[in-house]
């Protein structure tokens, strides 16, 4: 009899739970229409950007495709939007999601044996944050060749075997960044002296995301007096900026990562420098948010992050199905600062603060 009572519970309990999961699904805020800007041509990233609204095409999948994602770590709140990204558009569609990490920059190897693997256990697509923008071409090609599509989402690889891109310009990020700069410092005003932390070498969005930065300071009064690349942990970003505070005294601002600018406030306090160093990111992050709250950090670029994730997803599953999708979009770019940090749109850049890394969607 108790044995009976027993599972009547369990029963009910497991109603319970299934309903509160569709509760939580169906409260889920609708992500879309969101605006974005598509590239003519495609792939090429100076070609002309053509403002939209993208809105997904499917409300499910029609079979559970299984996706494979790949990016080259998970030490930094990025990248943990990004997963949330794929992970809540996974389960909006209704697929199986499996997604590796490599662990950082500096493991290329690794990545590509991470990818090689996923396809041999039966993925149908490949969704690829990339270590790098040329080291993975070959693996793209022979990923094709198989008839499974690739998308490439954040970072930017350069094969033209691509299926599909869901990514921004970080020359454009790295550019709003600098011109925010020149707004302040504009040409002919007193020159103020700038270290520049761009992330790892050898990256497609560190190289791009130099040259706008650049480019756009050189408009200004802006002179760079220190340039100094580093995988995007903490610890490495915090040592370099270390090194450069003892290098260069009297430099006016810290500008690059948002590891960089997590670290470079922590160092500047430690350093009694906080109000004479003031620190720019050029890219978006929950750290990132706290301190332009608090007026630690003066301002980011945001590149909605959660969304490029989304729509990475959803150009996988359209693709899969023979749906019609966009071959090269990414969200508008625009910049948060004190001005607008209690009004922009939180849950495209950033991920809940409940959410926790995901590796599968089952």
């Amino acid at each position: 009899m108790r044995s009976r009572r027993n599972l009547v519970s369990c029963l009910a309990l497991a109603g319970m739970l299934l309903a509160a999961g569709a509760l939580v699904a169906a409260q889920e805020k609708q992500w879309w229409p969101f605006p974005v800007e598509d590239r003519d041509p495609p792939f090429n990233m100076e070609g002309k950007k053509i403002k939209k609204t993208y809105v997904p095409l499917l409300e499910k999948a029609a079979k559970k495709w299984n996706v494979c994602v790949s990016f080259p770590h998970m030490k930094d709140a990025y990248w943990i939007a990004v997963d949330y990204g794929v992970v809540a558009e996974s389960r909006r569609l209704g697929v199986k999601m499996q997604l590796v990490e490599a662990g950082g920059y500096t493991n290329l190897a690794k990545q590509i044996s991470q990818i090689e693997d996923c396809v041999a256990q039966g993925a149908d697509v490949v969704v690829i944050g990339a270590i790098s923008e040329t080291g993975l071409n070959k693996l793209v090609e022979e990923t094709a060749a198989k008839g499974i599509p690739v998308i490439d989402v954040i970072n930017g690889i350069s094969s033209p075997k691509l299926s599909a891109k869901s990514l921004v310009s970080f020359g454009e990020m790295g550019a709003k960044a600098g011109e925010y700069l020149v707004k302040m410092h504009p040409k002919g005003s007193k020159p103020v002296k700038v270290a520049w932390f761009p992330g790892p070498p050898g990256a497609g969005w560190v190289v791009a995301g130099n040259k706008g930065f650049e480019e756009a300071a050189a408009k200004g009064a802006i002179q760079i007096v220190s340039t100094k690349y580093g995988d995007t942990g903490k610890e490495i970003q915090l040592k370099l900026v270390e090194d450069v505070l003892q290098a260069y005294p009297d430099i006016d601002y810290i500008v690059g990562t948002s590891p960089t600018t997590e670290a470079a406030v922590e160092a500047l306090r430690d350093a009694g420098k906080a109000d004479k160093v003031r620190v720019l990111a050029y890219y978006f992050t929950p750290g990132v948010y706290q301190d332009i709250k608090r007026g630690a950090v003066l301002a980011a670029p945001t590149d909605s992050a959660v969304i490029q994730g989304r729509i990475a997803i959803d150009q996988a599953v359209r693709i899969l199905e023979k749906k019609p999708y966009t071959k090269h979009t990414g969200p508008e770019i625009y910049v948060i600062d004190k001005s607008n940090i209690n009004t922009f749109h939180y849950e495209s850049s950033l991920a809940p603060a409940d959410f926790r890394p995901t590796f599968t969607v089952d």
